[in-house]
């Protein structure tokens, strides 16, 4: 299984790839190969700022010899007009790097920013608010990495990581009480003890059942209302994680947080983001 920084640079070079060809040509004819130059990364909108270090990663790609100097760190709010970071190297570098570097940026800080209001909106409550995996193909690293920096929690990365028990899962098994002696089951025939499992319920009833049976850490509630929510925190009484998700907006957020429940997962985190406007430009 391939690690974090591995899968980054797997998408550094599909990026580079779909980008350059065989070249930048607008670059290679403008500009002298000895050219030297500045470039500054410069923020256009109010946020909280993402992919300082994925940055790095991008330019160190491109060019080991670009000098870059960090003015504001990965995580902090930022207003039009500052500088983020300055770059310094062959200009034809600097100018293959910008848009890579940009479109990453920007969205991870997008992601951040809108994560940020999220959990800003938690703010007294003890309820975080979770990412989901509706990413965007091959970006998922980075982008929950920007809810990380937003302040937000990773909920599982992939498939592989946690067991999390959904609707179709239980249909198809016949029920929640297979599905989740199936999944245990599993678990101790391959060595997978370590892994966290979650079930999604779909009524109070569902709850009283995977209480029955136990061996679950957590119990997602699905499109339940804040007032159902209440009452299902009750019910668990502690005994599992709990967990809302479905439904749920920065408008009905706090309803939820103020239910009881331990994590609040929000799709729209990632997938329905607008990037934060910033730009890279020669000083």
């Amino acid at each position: 299984m391939k690690t974090k920084d591995e899968l980054i640079d797997d998408l550094l070079d599909l990026a580079f790839a779909e980008d350059l060809g065989d070249g930048d040509h607008t670059t290679l004819s403008t500009i002298p190969a000895d050219a030297m130059g500045r470039s500054r990364l410069i923020i256009k909108e109010e946020g909280v700022l993402s992919g300082v270090e994925v940055a790095r990663k991008v330019l160190a790609k491109v060019d080991p010899s670009i000098k870059m100097t960090v003015m504001i760190e990965d995580g902090a709010h930022v207003k039009p007009g500052d500088i983020a970071f300055t770059a310094e190297g062959p200009v034809r570098s600097l100018l293959v790097a910008e848009r890579t570097m940009l479109n990453i940026m920007q969205r991870m800080s997008g992601v951040a920013t809108m994560t940020r209001r999220y959990q800003d909106e938690l703010e007294g409550l003890h309820t975080r608010v979770l990412d989901t995996r509706k990413t965007t193909p091959g970006m998922r690293m980075l982008e929950k990495e920007g809810v990380k920096t937003g302040g937000g929690t990773n909920h599982r990365i992939g498939l592989y990581d946690m067991i999390l028990i959904k609707d179709n899962h239980i249909d198809f098994a016949g029920g929640i009480e297979k599905a989740i002696e199936r999944a245990r089951e599993y678990c101790r025939a391959n060595g997978k003890e370590d892994l966290k499992i979650e079930v999604e319920v779909r009524s109070l009833d569902d709850i009283r059942r995977v209480l029955a049976i136990g061996g679950v850490d957590r119990i997602m509630f699905d499109n339940f209302t804040p007032e159902l929510t209440r009452e299902a925190v009750k019910l668990v009484d502690g005994r599992m994680e709990t967990e809302s998700s479905g439904g749920i907006t920065l408008e009905n957020l706090r309803k939820y947080g103020e239910a009881g429940v331990d994590f609040i997962s929000v799709g729209a985190l990632t997938h329905s983001v607008k990037g934060l406007d910033m730009s890279f430009k020669a000083y």
